[in-house]
């Protein structure tokens, strides 16, 4: 028997699996939510001096970080001391628990997020497993909330989200449904557009009436790319959901920071949130609330 049919026998041993190999994912998301925004400033910074140059401007400051770095290259290093980290330290949730959170050279504290980030992500794989079985689906599943765990941190972390994520992430959704996998090719299409409309026209709206920006351009995309997985019936769901949880979460943020209303507060998170429920119990909440307003058929 292969391990394909094994799997595909076994429910219980294909959540297992999965949700160990969630745990390693979450490690590499680590690794991408803290230098994907580094290697874009180096980009960007690098962009802008070539533009003085060529202007016959004088370039002041420090010159740009010389050398490759990237995803893989440097590896894995303590931001204190520099200490490399070997194999044995970078077991997924594993070595920070036998570390008890302190690099083994020179003591200092990791973050607790790190785990988190890894144990997050490896309930996400086995609940998806456990939602969707053995499948293609699921598959293409845990791609999406790979995607959405490393946009919300980063998000988070520099209210942004790269077009190097949000982009892709648009095309793949429609390159799935192009055989109908979640919605059909044109319910897809509609729901890429109608995302990024929808979130677009709340942006300029906002900024008529405040003269302030809302929301970023990340937001919309992130949005569209929703809308191209999971069709545009889902999107009414997505922002009514991340508005939900966006609104209570951002005044009692507000309340702890003492009635500070230009505080920062970023959308990311709670689109990614609520389009993977979506995904997971969307036609059921869907159902559900039609169910209640008596408009079921």
């Amino acid at each position: 028997m292969s391990l394909y049919q094994w799997l595909s026998e076994n429910p219980a041993a294909f959540v297992f699996i999965t949700g160990l190999l969630g745990l390693i994912f979450g490690s590499f998301l680590n690794v991408v939510i803290h230098r994907l925004p580094i290697m874009m400033q180096r980009e960007w910074r690098v962009a802008c001096e070539e533009i003085l140059v060529e202007q016959g401007c004088t370039v002041s400051g420090a010159p740009a970080p010389a050398g490759r770095y990237d995803l893989v290259v440097p590896g894995s290093a303590c931001p204190h001391c520099g200490h490399a980290i070997g194999a044995l330290e970078n077991i997924p949730l594993v070595s920070w628990l036998v570390l008890r959170g302190r690099c083994r050279a020179c003591k200092a504290p990791i973050s607790a997020r790190y785990p988190l980030v890894e144990l997050l992500t490896g309930l996400v794989f086995a609940g998806t497993a456990w939602h969707f079985g053995f499948g293609t689906l699921t598959a293409a599943a845990l791609v999406l909330a790979c995607m959405l765990i490393a946009m919300s941190f980063i998000d988070v972390d520099h209210q942004l989200l790269p077009d190097q994520l949000t982009l892709p992430l648009i095309w793949l959704g429609l390159l799935l449904n192009l055989n109908g996998m979640i919605v059909s090719i044109q319910d897809a299409v509609i729901g890429a557009v109608a995302g990024y409309l929808a979130l677009w026209s709340v942006y300029w709206l906002f900024k008529l009436l405040t003269g302030k920006e809302g929301m970023g351009a990340g937001d919309f995309k992130l949005l569209a790319a929703l809308g191209a997985w999971l069709g545009w019936q889902m999107l009414p769901l997505i922002i009514m959901l991340s508005s939900l949880v966006g609104a209570v979460v951002g005044i009692a943020l507000i309340l702890v920071n003492r009635g500070d209303r230009n505080l920062r507060i970023p959308f990311g998170p709670y689109l990614a949130v609520a389009g993977y429920v979506a995904l997971l119990w969307g036609r059921d909440l869907v159902d559900a609330y039609l169910s209640t307003m008596g408009l079921a058929h």
